[in-house]
């Protein structure tokens, strides 16, 4: 029913910003929390960042608070993740995800998946 698809990732320098689009097929996401996860090479997925559609309440991982922000844009059906202040440690696959149930942070949660997209932050 839904396709997600990233873009926006790259190669950029610590301490440089990076924009993460994840664009939506239909409009199912009046009905979902929408969020970004990642996974560097060798470790598990982890989350990054949450909002729900409708409410606009976000969420995110403590690493990644203060530095990243999270927004849609409710008419183009758009997810951003805006990175700021890059560090080697944010490298990884980020992916866009979309879900109807409770409990934001947990992958199992979500029921789309985009393909991923990379980000490589170099020291």
């Amino acid at each position: 029913q839904v396709q997600l698809v990233e873009s926006g990732g790259g190669l950029v320098q610590a301490g440089g910003s990076l924009r993460l689009s994840c664009a939506a097929s239909g409009r199912w996401f009046s009905a979902a929390t929408v969020g970004w996860f990642r996974q560097a090479l060798g470790k598990e997925r982890e989350f990054v960042a949450a909002v729900h559609w409708s409410g606009g309440n976000t969420y995110y991982a403590d690493s990644v608070k203060g530095r990243f922000t999270i927004s849609r844009d409710n008419r183009k059906n758009l997810l951003y993740l805006q990175m700021n202040s890059l560090e080697p440690e944010d490298t990884a696959v980020y992916y866009c995800a979309a879900g109807t149930r409770s409990g934001q942070e947990f992958s199992e949660n979500y029921d789309y998946w985009g393909q991923g997209t990379q980000v490589t932050v170099s020291a």
